[in-house]
């Protein structure tokens, strides 16, 4: 594959599809906005539209997003769609977009598609020879677990080279996640603390308010672990934790990242605590008696010169108090000194780093008041409020796969090392425990962090 490959054309399977109207079009949108959309785009479904019908329907996602629709910009990018309509298992579908695709030679294929199709559709791609310079995006789940992932690779490769394949986690196209790498190795005073002499603990947190809604019969299948713990969150745990890339190539930064997941061995049983929210059995989809956790905890610790002997908590859940996604790293406590007028009572700094919602760094100080009582004191700044309003993670995403820009899609050495993690936490479940709506899981999440500074309150935007 050429490192200049840019896409002439993109064609999207799953255009009618839930994902379809509530990521892709909003993210064409703002990409014709900004002027970087410049290819045609193919949607591929099994409903019967025109290419007009398509287009009210792109309009209808964009302003359901809460986008201000301008009439021009909009026109512009209705210009650029047609449709395909059939079946992704019929190779008369193919026909037909070969025809569409008359002219292009470096398609961009995105299979907004439920993971078990991904295959047969390469397949078919590959047969009506459609995949000499293309690549093909795929969506998370890849895999269900370390051998299906494996498998499903296998698959692909029959008919793709591996940089052919770009394995979308719109998590890394969020600013904050982004901003790690730079805020780390971009400022010394960072850089300075961030190893295992100055911190005793790292927390990862995703809570969301929120619970499965509609999305029963996906959920009952996926949970928690697989949902966010396997890819989104040991993939920011590698840049938290990962070395300085040597280059600025996309190789040199994914490599870093499988060094330090190479390095993380996999979570025993004993460190993984499950939990199911009360009311999960009655929500439509859900298989009775289901034992899916929909929160995860887990202990996990690193086994490399910078973060030898410091553990890792994650946990992560549905129908928890807020919503909050955040890194934490606890620093250690200040040694005892004689002339602090109570030493014990003096907190451990820490560096926060927020990626949802209002993304922002925050580092957290203790001074003495006029009491002379011990306070904490927070440095914080908004990233939105400093630098900008961000691009949404996936237009940002989608721009990457158009132009060649491989820092946000995952090597399969990567994908591979995250399953083979959780592996053991999916080959061998404990038992799943209630925790009420509301709560922050189950109270035995708790013993996780014994003798550890316990799980924190999230850092909210005010």
């Amino acid at each position: 594959m050429d490192t200049s490959w840019t896409a002439d054309a993109l064609v999207i399977f799953g255009v009618t599809g839930d994902l379809a109207q509530k990521m892709t079009f909003p993210a064409l949108y703002l990409l014709e906005r900004r002027g970087l959309l410049d290819v045609p785009v193919i949607g591929v479904g099994r409903r019967e539209l025109t290419d007009a019908q398509l287009a009210d329907r792109a309009r209808k996602a964009i302003e359901e997003s809460g986008e201000h629709v301008t009439d021009v910009v909009f026109d512009r990018l209705a210009r650029r769609l047609t449709y395909v309509a059939g079946n992704a298992s019929d190779p008369a579908t193919y026909e037909r977009l070969a025809q569409r695709l008359s002219g292009c030679r470096r398609p961009l294929y995105y299979l907004a598609m439920p993971p078990a199709l991904y295959a047969p559709i390469v397949e078919q791609l590959g047969a009506a020879r459609l995949v000499a310079r293309a690549r093909v995006a795929v969506e998370k789940p890849f895999g269900h677990d370390l051998a299906s992932a494996r498998a499903l690779n296998q698959l692909l490769c029959q008919v793709l080279e591996e940089e052919q394949i770009l394995r979308v986690d719109h998590f890394l196209g969020k600013e904050p996640v982004i901003e790690l790498e730079y805020l780390r190795f971009a400022n010394t005073a960072m850089d300075e603390l961030w190893h295992r002499d100055s911190v005793s603990a790292i927390q990862i947190t995703m809570a969301e308010d929120f619970g499965v809604a509609q999305r029963g019969s996906f959920y009952d299948e996926v949970g928690a672990l697989r949902d966010v713990v396997e890819n989104h969150l040991l993939l920011v745990l590698a840049l938290v934790t990962m070395d300085p890339p040597v280059g600025p190539s996309a190789e040199d930064l994914w490599a870093k990242k499988v060094e330090v997941l190479r390095a993380t061995p996999a979570v025993e049983v004993r460190d993984y605590v499950r939990g199911q929210y009360l009311g999960y059995l009655q929500v439509p989809g859900v298989a009775p008696g289901s034992t899916t956790e929909t929160y995860a905890a887990l202990r996990m610790h690193i086994d490399n010169w910078r973060w030898a002997g410091v553990p890792v908590f994650i946990r992560a859940g549905k129908e928890l108090p807020v919503l909050d996604t955040e890194v934490r790293l606890m620093l250690r406590e200040p040694p005892r000194l004689g002339f602090l007028p109570d030493p014990n009572q003096v907190a451990a700094n820490q560096i926060v780093l927020r990626i949802d919602p209002d993304a922002g760094m925050r580092l957290d100080l203790s001074a003495l008041d006029q009491d002379n009582r011990w306070r904490r004191i927070p440095l914080e700044t908004v990233f939105a409020r400093e630098l900008g309003k961000p691009q949404a993670p996936y237009e940002r995403v989608l721009y990457a796969a158009l132009t060649g820009d491989d820092r946000y899609f995952a090597p399969f050495s990567v994908v591979e090392q995250c399953w083979r993690i959780v592996q053991p936490l999916l080959s061998y479940p404990p038992p799943v425990f209630p925790y009420p709506v509301g709560s922050w899981g189950p109270p035995e999440a708790e013993a996780l962090v014994a003798d550890y500074p316990p799980w924190q309150q999230p850092w909210l935007p005010e």
